[in-house]
């Protein structure tokens, strides 16, 4: 039994420094130690704590033991200073109690305070304990004596480094225990084994191994439980013992199964060592495949790939088998006393003998052969532009069939253009279409044919061969710019645009082209460069914006060659770039002589829905004079009630005097209100406006402030000379009606304008193209008419948006 002592350090405190410096303190304690799992009775004297002092002093006792866990194990006699064991204690639980001895005086003051450890000390109470208590694994057959099994592992709680913590392993059972097989630990503590395994004799052990310690009173133990579960090896070979089938397969079928092999092997069931596999020899051309049935372990002959009576009507196979484990085989010659034993072994084929092996006969029967023809692919050459009847090529066919030949015919398979045909008995091919290179079934030069050979049997079988025409290519393409139009920017320098030209044909019919501008382009245009497969059309700084035409000749390398109209768009790119706005809506002339009658069209029935739609029953008698010489032409004559309202769009013209006077004025004013009347003099004004507006700038005329300055820079321009107005008060009320005035001579200079242009040659037409200006349905991006761009050029669609926006929006 091991003695353990008390460890006493001294804590003084603050109170006590200077008594510590009067007085001589001597204490006396003995070397305690408390044994685990003391049986009692309790409480027991364990020592007793001795001190000199000329003062009665009083001992506590705190810490582990005490008032911290493992509580109540220890007490001190305050008096006496005597220590006693209430309970018992457990080394694992705790190997050391820490505590804190006091003395205090009368006064209950603090005298001396000691820090104190106290052992327990350990004893043979616990046996070495293993991980688990039933083990399971699994080795193979063919595993060789001395393998590692299992790693044994046990723990023993007990203090480290006594003997009451060693221990060994030891074997106590092995069941079943054949003589051929020895288990026992080795030095690494593993499970092992001498001799030889065998599935037959024993399919699983149990091996009970037992962990003691080397405790010096009493030696404690425990065991656990190896389960060894032996899987099967192969150790038998298969053997073939019989075949089923009728062994024969007719030529040219495949997928049909004419044999079946069985075999039997002791070994156990759907495992590695009893599931075989076959192998073929002598199957030149591999028409055959074997598998195994993995229920009954059978090998089933399959053809893959047909036969041909004609290259033999018997066909000798032999087929072999084996695991699909390797055979292994072990025997015990001689048991030793020490070491492994002395064991025979062999791995592979069984010693002197191959894997067994069966020879089987196949009958292939004869059926009847589609022809075959001497090439699969004829490669031929045909000219280009052939004429019909040209001889391409000649096929021929053989029937394989040697006991019995079949007539047959040449028929065409597959020809995608109609090109040839083929006479049907002597294979001769001749063209009955002309031959085109560019055909899209031509592919790289190449037209490919199908041709077949049938025969007459039952059924008719047929037999095919490819025709590969390659076709010698002619300058019959000239050729062509890749667009018909192309833009130019407007630039003081001279500025370029690319045209690209393709040809069908193939070298050395192609490019690179010669290009060449016709007619009178000196100082317009250039090409730059005009060799290759694209040429620069260069822009020189004099020629104008807006639509031209180029006379663009292209010739290829033999000299052919087409003549195209290049159409030309000069713009300005900042304001539209690429010129694409004016050219994204026009696709064809047609298309832009449409847009513009629809447009008239269009602009003439909104004037008459206009007037028709501002009917009023109310009408003003016009008011005529004949001291002009002229003669106004009573319009109104319908019955009173039907006659209409002309609406601010339209401005009524009708004849008047140069003077009048007040009363005038005022009838003049609800003429006007009513029935929207001028005088002679405005009328000349205005018919004399819209001419002066066909060769002018019209854009004064849509000034936002129309006032008398407008008026008089009218006058500047050679209006009075044909309209004065003398009275004052009337050109204010002019000036009121400026709108409606303005808008009458610019619809009609716009109306004559529209009208006038449709006299234009059908190619200046093709260049007019329609703006954009919005799409349909985008009612997200909803714009007033103002803020829509029009070209400057395009002064006819911007006068008529002016014209027809409502007043509200010029401002």
């Amino acid at each position: 039994m091991l003695c353990f002592f008390l460890l006493i350090y001294y804590l003084p405190s603050a109170t006590c420094s200077q008594l510590l410096s009067r007085h001589r303190r001597s204490w006396i304690i003995d070397s305690f130690a408390i044994e685990e799992g003391h049986p009692g009775p309790f409480p027991y004297v364990l020592g007793k704590v001795n001190i000199e002092r000329d003062y009665r002093i009083y001992f506590d006792l705190f810490g582990e033991g005490v008032d911290e866990e493992p509580k109540g194990v220890l007490s001190i006699d305050k008096e006496s200073g005597t220590l006693s064991v209430h309970r018992a204690v457990d080394y694992e639980e705790k190997t050391m109690l820490k505590l804190r001895f006091e003395a205090r005086k009368t006064d209950l003051s603090i005298d001396t305070k000691l820090g104190v450890e106290i052992s327990i000390r350990d004893i043979n109470d616990n046996p070495p304990r293993f991980q688990r208590d039933l083990y399971e694994i699994s080795i193979a057959e063919e595993d060789a004596q001395g393998s590692h099994l299992l790693k044994l592992l046990a723990y023993d709680r007990d203090q480290r480094g006594t003997p009451n913590s060693t221990f060994h392993y030891e074997i106590k059972s092995v069941s079943p225990d054949p003589p051929d097989i020895e288990f026992f630990i080795d030095e690494s503590e593993s499970i092992s084994f001498k001799g030889c395994l065998d599935y037959e004799v024993a399919e699983k052990f149990t091996v009970l191994v037992e962990a003691k310690d080397h405790g010096e009173v009493v030696s404690l133990s425990s065991s656990t439980t190896v389960v060894i579960h032996v899987q099967d090896g192969n150790n038998h070979l298969p053997t073939i013992n019989g075949q089923t089938g009728s062994g024969k397969v007719k030529e040219e079928e495949t997928g049909t199964s004419p044999l079946r092999l069985h075999v039997t092997d002791e070994d156990s069931p759907n495992t590695p060592a009893w599931r075989v596999k076959y192998t073929i020899q002598g199957d030149e051309g591999g028409h055959f495949k074997i598998e195994t049935d993995p229920d009954t372990n059978d090998g089933i002959l399959t053809v893959v790939k047909p036969l041909d009576y004609e290259a033999g009507a018997q066909r000798q196979l032999s087929i072999s088998v084996e695991n699909e484990k390797p055979f292994f085989s072990c025997k015990v010659k001689e048991r030793t006393s020490s070491g492994l034993w002395t064991v025979a072994t062999s791995a592979g084929d069984d010693p002197g003998a191959g894997p067994p092996s069966v020879q089987v006969l196949i009958e292939v029967e004869d059926t009847n052969d589609p022809p075959a023809f001497s090439v699969t692919v004829e490669e031929v050459m045909l000219e280009e532009n052939a004429p019909n009847g040209t001889w391409v090529g000649k096929v021929t066919a053989v029937d394989p069939d040697s006991s019995h030949a079949r007539d047959f015919v040449y028929k065409v398979g597959n020809d995608p253009a109609g090109w040839v045909t083929v006479d049907p008995h002597t294979g001769d091919i001749t063209t009955v279409k002309t031959p085109d290179r560019e055909s899209p079934h031509v592919v790289d030069g190449v037209y490919t044919i199908l041709l077949n050979a049938v025969d007459d049997g039952k059924p008719p079988l047929t037999g095919t061969t490819t025709l590969s025409i390659h076709v010698k290519d002619q300058n019959d393409n000239v050729p062509q710019p890749a667009v018909d139009n192309v833009d130019v920017c407007v630039s003081d320098d001279p500025t370029t645009a690319n045209i690209t030209a393709f040809d069908l044909d193939g070298n050395p019919f192609g490019g690179p082209f010669s290009f060449e501008l016709l007619g009178d382009v000196e100082g317009k245009w250039k090409l730059l460069p005009s060799h290759g497969y694209t040429a620069g059309l260069v822009k020189e700084p004099g020629v104008y914006a807006g639509p031209h035409t180029i006379d663009l000749k292209i010739s290829d390398m033999q000299g052919q060659f087409g003549i195209y109209k290049i159409s030309v768009s000069v713009c300005d790119c900042s304001v539209t770039p690429g010129c694409r706005s004016r050219r994204e809506t026009a696709t064809t002339a047609s298309g832009a002589i449409g847009i513009v009658f629809a447009s008239l069209l269009l602009l003439l029935f909104l004037l008459l829905l206009a007037v028709v739609i501002s009917c009023k029953k109310e009408f003003t008698t016009l008011q005529t004079s004949d001291s002009s010489g002229e003669t106004l032409l009573v319009s109104n004559i319908e019955k009173p009630g039907t006659d209409c309202e002309l609406p601010d769009c339209i401005l009524a013209i009708s004849t008047g005097k140069k003077h009048h006077n007040p009363s005038d004025r005022q009838s003049l004013h609800d003429g006007m209100r009513h029935g929207q009347v001028l005088t002679k003099d405005m009328e000349h004004f205005v018919y004399k406006h819209s001419e002066d507006y066909r060769r002018e700038n019209i854009s004064y005329l849509f000034h936002e402030n129309w006032n008398q300055t407008t008026w008089n820079s009218l006058e500047a321009k050679g209006h009075h000379n044909t309209s004065q107005i003398e009275d004052m008060n009337t050109m204010n009320f002019l000036q009121t009606r400026n709108s409606s005035y303005a808008t009458d001579a610019a619809l009609r200079a716009l109306l004559h304008r529209g009208l006038s242009s449709l006299q234009e040659t059908e190619e200046d037409l093709l260049d007019y193209q329609p703006h954009l200006y919005a799409d349909e349905g985008d009612s997200d991006n909803v714009s007033e008419l103002e803020s829509i761009t029009i070209p400057d050029e395009d002064s006819f669609h911007k006068a008529l948006a002016y014209i027809c926006k409502p007043p509200h929006t010029q401002n």
